[in-house]
C-alpha cells in the first residue's frame, strides 16, 4: 500500500463517488477550476450540489457531470465578507446556514457519496458540517488566503478554526494560501489548480505582426482587489502618445460594489485620455481566443492573489506575463526568467515593466518560451494524481477511525 491507496489493483478499483459542494453557480475562477478538476479526475464519479442556479449548471451538464441545485436563501448565500464584524454574523444568516446544513445532510445521506469535496469558503463551512453530520469524510478546498488583508479578523479566526478541526483533509491552492492556515489535524496538501493546455501540436507562436497594434490585456473578474485601476493608470503612463491597445476581459459578478467599480473603470479610462484605446470585453467563455489577441498579459492584484489561474493560462498560451509579486504569482513565476514580477499596486514599477517588454521582442520571446516549460509543473495529470492520493488517504484514515 502506498500513499493511502487501497490494496486492490487499478483494474479492480471502482470509481469513487465524490460530491462537490459550491455556494455559487457563476463562472468565476474557483468554479472554472472546479470544472477543470472534475474533468481531469477520470477515477471519480462526480456529483455537484450548488446553492444557486446559474451558468455553471449548464457548463457542468454539457460536460456530462451530474449536478443539482439545492437553493440557499439569497440573503445568506450572497452575504459579503465585510459583513462579518466583531459583533458577529447577522442572526438571519446563522439561522439560514443552520437550516441549510441539515438540508444538505439529508441529501448526502440519500446520495451516499464516498467523499465530499467543498470548493469555496462558504461551502467549506456548511458543507463540512453537513458531511460530518452525515458521517461522510470531507475535504475542504481552500482557494482563498485566510488573512486580515482579505477578510475581517473575526472571519479569519472562525475560518482558521474550522479548517483546522472540521474536515478530514485540506487542499490549499498554493503555498501562499497554506501559510495563512493554522496547522490542522487533517491531512493538508498544496495542490495547484488544474489548467488544461490548449495547444495540440507545436507551441503557440507569439504575435509578430510588423507595424501591428501592440495589445496589453488583463483577464479576470471586475473587482477592486484585482487592480484593474492600477493597470489602466500604468498603461496610460507607459504609452501616453502611442497606438497601443488595452484589453480588459471580465465582468462584475458579485454585487453592487463590483458593478460600481466597473463603471468607475470606464470613467477612469476616459479621464486618463485612453477611453478610445481600452476595449472592455466583458465575460468571455473562450479565454484562449482572448489570450491569442494579446502581446502581454498583466496581473495587477493589489491584495495577494491566492493562486493566479490566468497566469498559468497565459504561460501555456505563449504570452509573456507581468504579475504582482505577492502570493501565488511569486510561486508561479521567477522574475526575469519566465515572467516579470512587480510590487503589488506599484504603478511606477508596472510602467517600467510594460515599456521594457514593449521595446524588447527578444525578451518577450525568451520569457514566453521559459514560461511554457515552467507551466508543465502544473499539468492536469500531476495535479489529478495528487488529488486522488489525498482522497484515498482521507478514506483510509476515516475507515481506520471507524474500526476503532
Amino acid at each position: 500500500m502506498t500513499d493511502g491507496a487501497p490494496r486492490q489493483g487499478p483494474a479492480e478499483r471502482r470509481k469513487l463517488r465524490v460530491t462537490y459542494v459550491d455556494h455559487v453557480a457563476q463562472l468565476s475562477g474557483g468554479e472554472i477550476a472546479l470544472t477543470r478538476l472534475i474533468d481531469t479526475l477520470v477515477e471519480v464519479d462526480a456529483h455537484v450540489i450548488l446553492a444557486e442556479n446559474g451558468p455553471l449548471v449548464a457548463r457542468l451538464s454539457a460536460a456530462g457531470v451530474s449536478v443539482e441545485v439545492l437553493p440557499m436563501r439569497e440573503r445568506t448565500r450572497d452575504l459579503r465578507k465585510d459583513r462579518v464584524r466583531p459583533a458577529g454574523l447577522p442572526l438571519t444568516a446563522l439561522l439560514d446556514t443552520a437550516l441549510y446544513v441539515f438540508r444538505l445532510e439529508r441529501r448526502l445521506r440519500a446520495i451516499k457519496p464516498d467523499l465530499v469535496h467543498t470548493n469555496t469558503l462558504k461551502a467549506g463551512i456548511y458543507g463540512s458540517l453537513a458531511a460530518r453530520l452525515a458521517r461522510v469524510p470531507v475535504v475542504w478546498h481552500v482557494r482563498d488566503r485566510i488573512a486580515a488583508d482579505y477578510l475581517r479578523s473575526p472571519a479569519v479566526w472562525l475560518l482558521r478554526t474550522l479548517i483546522a478541526t472540521v474536515p478530514h483533509g485540506v487542499i490549499a491552492n498554493s503555498q501562499a494560501t497554506r501559510a495563512t492556515l493554522w496547522r490542522p489535524r487533517a491531512d493538508t496538501r498544496v495542490i495547484y489548480s488544474v489548467v488544461h493546455d490548449p495547444v495540440v501540436g507545436p507551441p503557440v507562436q507569439l504575435k509578430r505582426t510588423p507595424g501591428g497594434t501592440f495589445v496589453v490585456g488583463m483577464v479576470g473578474r471586475i473587482a477592486r482587489w484585482k487592480g484593474q485601476h492600477v493597470f489602466l493608470e500604468a498603461f496610460a503612463r507607459a504609452f501616453r502618445d502611442g497606438q497601443e491597445t488595452a484589453v480588459l476581459v471580465g465582468e462584475a459578478m458579485f454585487g453592487e460594489t463590483d458593478e460600481a467599480y466597473g463603471v468607475e473603470l470606464r470613467e477612469k479610462a476616459r479621464a486618463l485620455g485612453i477611453g478610445d484605446r481600452v476595449d472592455f470585453r466583458g465575460f468571455r467563455q473562450d479565454v484562449w481566443a482572448e489570450l491569442a489577441r494579446m502581446d502581454v498579459v498583466v496581473h495587477a492584484s493589489i491584495t495577494p492573489e491566492p493562486f493566479g489561474q490566468v497566469i498559468v493560462e497565459a504561460m501555456l498560451a505563449g504570452v509573456p506575463v507581468i504579475a504582482s509579486a505577492d502570493g501565488g504569482p511569486g510561486e508561479l513565476l521567477t522574475n526575469g526568467v519566465d515572467g516579470l514580477l512587480c510590487p503589488a499596486g506599484d504603478v511606477d514599477a508596472l510602467v517600467e515593466a510594460l515599456q521594457r517588454l514593449r521595446g524588447d521582442a527578444s525578451l518577450r520571446s525568451r520569457l514566453s518560451a521559459n514560461a511554457r516549460i515552467r507551466a508543465e509543473r502544473f499539468s492536469p495529470q500531476a495535479e489529478a494524481s495528487n488529488v486522488m492520493a489525498l482522497y484515498w488517504r482521507v478514506l483510509e484514515r476515516s475507515a481506520r477511525q471507524r474500526r476503532r
